[in-house]
């Protein structure tokens, strides 16, 4: 792994959320579905806020459940709000159309840092919890190995934002909170980040993420 010799030496690594930060996020999707199915705005995202750390979701991103068992508790637990929907659908939901903007940034990064990818995801068929399309599998498995490490929810049987997630990943790359930054899409899950020392960003768009990763970095990010 290459680190501590980048522009910035306060930093050894560079730590990338992958869905919502190097993909379109996922809720853009939920959006398009429910308004497809005549689902209420946002019910996805309800449903998931419920039982946040024993919901199906959650059991399903520390590979707790098989994707049939998820299908079948996501469904249940759907049913119990008022709208039948499949586990399944839902699933395929999950990554976005890559962003090239900030893949190109990762790669600038890979350079000067360690770069490491901490994501919640699920055990599909493809590896890496990747999406059932192949082709799309194929798109996301091609960045996932840009990476020098990755870190996986539904392997390592934790999941942001619990604590232990992020220590696990500090422990493994053999650095301090401090010499990280870290990029997210969800603020809850940049709190634990920086009770930990590490310099986080919230990822609302490309454009703005890779203005605040250049400034702290103090290198050039964004494509000519």
């Amino acid at each position: 792994m290459a680190g501590g010799s980048g522009p910035n030496r306060s930093f050894k690594a560079v730590l990338w959320d992958f869905g919502g930060v190097l993909t379109e996020s996922p809720f853009i999707a939920f959006a398009r579905f429910e308004e497809a199915r005549g689902l209420p705005r946002d019910f996805l995202r309800r449903v998931n806020s419920l039982e946040t750390d024993t919901n199906a979701w959650a059991r399903f991103e520390r590979g707790e459940l098989t994707l049939a068992q998820f299908g079948d508790a996501f469904e249940a637990e759907c049913l119990a709000q008022g709208h039948a929907v499949r586990g399944e659908d839902v699933i395929e939901l999950l990554y976005g159309e890559i962003r090239p903007g900030m893949v190109e940034a990762l790669r600038r990064c890979k350079q000067h840092y360690t770069t490491a990818c901490l994501t919640n995801n699920v055990k599909t068929g493809h590896g890496h919890g990747l999406p059932t399309s192949a082709t799309r599998a194929a798109e996301v498995a091609r960045v996932m190995a840009l990476f020098d490490a990755v870190f996986e929810s539904s392997l390592i049987g934790a999941r942001k934002p619990e604590p232990r997630f992020y220590q696990l990943a500090l422990e493994r790359l053999r650095i301090e909170g401090r010499e990280a930054v870290y990029l997210d899409d969800l603020g809850i899950n940049l709190k634990p980040a920086r009770a930990l020392g590490m310099t986080t960003i919230k990822v609302e768009s490309t454009k703005q993420a890779l203005s605040e990763l250049e400034a702290i970095l103090e290198m050039k990010l964004a494509a000519a």
